[in-house]
């Protein structure tokens, strides 16, 4: 099951939409991007494309706050490709690469357990509980990893 992730462009905006619309509708994961929020998302940080033998089945992006601070923005699986151990693999690969930062940050919806369980298997801490995070009604959880 060789996993790879590709550098996304603008041209990949339908895939990006396509793999949002596979996992929107559930309140455990934040609301849907439009087309033109996914191009300010570009400015934001790197994103993503994760593909297994070629076919894209997922994405995540992160955001650099400072030199020693990135925030995870997105991670986001195909409903069809869940719970194969694709988010492990990338998120281990992802905080590989960022293995110099101290602080790295995410936000998942309270409910979404087995996220949560992903999370602090890989050294997540929740550090706060945030009403109405995006703006859809929904708390979500605030995970840390520091790191010395």
């Amino acid at each position: 099951m060789p996993i790879s992730l590709k550098r996304a462009t603008i041209q990949d905006i339908p895939a990006l939409l396509s793999i949002e619309k596979s996992v929107a509708g559930t309140k455990i994961y934040s609301p849907m991007l439009e087309e033109s929020e996914w191009i300010e998302e570009f400015d934001n940080g790197p994103i993503y494309l994760i593909e297994k033998d070629g076919i894209v089945v997922g994405n995540i992006s992160y955001e650099k706050k400072s030199d020693d601070h990135v925030y995870i923005s997105g991670l986001a699986i195909d409903s069809h490709f869940q719970n194969q151990g694709i988010a492990r693999e990338v998120l281990g690969q992802i905080l590989e690469s960022l293995k110099d930062i101290k602080r790295i940050d995410l936000v998942t919806h309270p409910e979404n357990t087995v996220a949560l369980k992903l999370y602090q298997s890989l050294g997540f801490v929740i550090e706060s509980r945030k009403e109405n995070y995006y703006g859809d009604g929904e708390p979500r959880l605030v995970l840390a990893l520091e790191r010395d």
